[in-house]
């Protein structure tokens, strides 16, 4: 659900954010889960910049997420639903029958109180963790790990969601959020259900100074730059790029170009490449 504002300043004339009324208030249980996050503003140990366009932004609690779920045939009770900076999703905090308490990707339609399992026995309804290969076919998952016991690195992110299309010769086919469909060893493991704050994408920050509070600085067209900073630099007036195709400033190809390794190793794991237009 979203959240417009009154237009008493300017910033919020624009502003539509989602509405976090419905969210737990921050939870003291999980206290120890959250740790300190050192800015870096996209420099290394060094002190120079490797990262263009970032900055400090608001001090920020880093939220410990168990993206393995291994506590197996331990119930756990959802005991808040708690709102995460350093993600585009919510998250939920768990506390298990056996006195641990771990925060993961919050699910949508998990509410406070539900009962939350893990294992190749938990039941299929939003917010269990199991192999792929108890997971019936058409079932939609997410937080799916590529290798067993690594942990969930597909669909972590806000509304989004793994199709299980088929299981064959011991892997798992997924479609993903953008068209591709690739295996995955059936061992690995998902969660049931689509990540919970699908409306994230449809806010709007109002102003610039909202950008930075989030760790971003202002950034310039490389058209406008000299030619010694920007391939696309230089020029008298409005020159065009002049260059057989766009490039970074670091030479790539870039704006649509396909850059993808053709012998990168998993390419033998996709079926279908990723599509311009999803369908479905």
């Amino acid at each position: 659900m979203m959240k417009t504002f009154k237009p008493v300043t300017k910033g919020l004339r624009q502003r539509v954010q989602v509405d976090y009324g419905a969210l737990s208030k921050k939870s003291k249980s999980g206290r120890a889960l959250r740790k300190r996050l050192k800015a870096t503003a996209g420099r290394n140990h060094q002190g120079r910049i490797t990262m263009r366009h970032r900055c400090a932004g608001h001090k920020k609690l880093y939220r410990q997420l168990d993206f393995l779920r291994r506590r197996d045939q331990i119930p756990a009770k959802v005991y808040s639903i708690e709102y995460d900076p350093n993600r585009t999703c919510f998250v939920a905090l768990l506390h298990y029958a056996n006195g641990d308490k771990t925060y993961i990707v919050a699910p949508e339609g998990v509410a406070v109180g539900d009962q939350l399992l893990s294992g190749e026995n938990a039941g299929i309804r939003p917010g269990n963790a199991l192999p792929l290969s108890k997971v019936p076919v058409g079932t939609m998952v997410h937080a799916v790990e590529l290798v067993p016991g690594k942990g969930a690195q597909l669909a972590r992110s806000a509304g989004s969601s793994l199709q299980l299309m088929a299981k064959d010769e011991g892997y798992a086919v997924l479609r993903m959020p953008s068209g591709e469909i690739r295996r995955v060893p059936v061992m690995c493991r998902a969660t049931i259900g689509v990540v919970s704050n699908a409306d994230h994408r449809n806010r709007s920050l109002g102003k610039a100074g909202r950008k930075r509070y989030l760790g971003f600085r202002p950034q310039s067209r490389g058209t406008v730059m000299n030619a010694c900073d920007h391939p696309h630099g230089g020029g008298e007036g409005k020159a065009p790029i002049g260059q057989p195709s766009p490039r970074s400033p670091w030479g790539w190809k870039t704006l649509g170009v396909k850059t993808r390794n053709p012998n990168k190793l998993s390419n033998k794991y996709i079926i279908r490449g990723r599509s311009s237009k999803v369908t479905g």
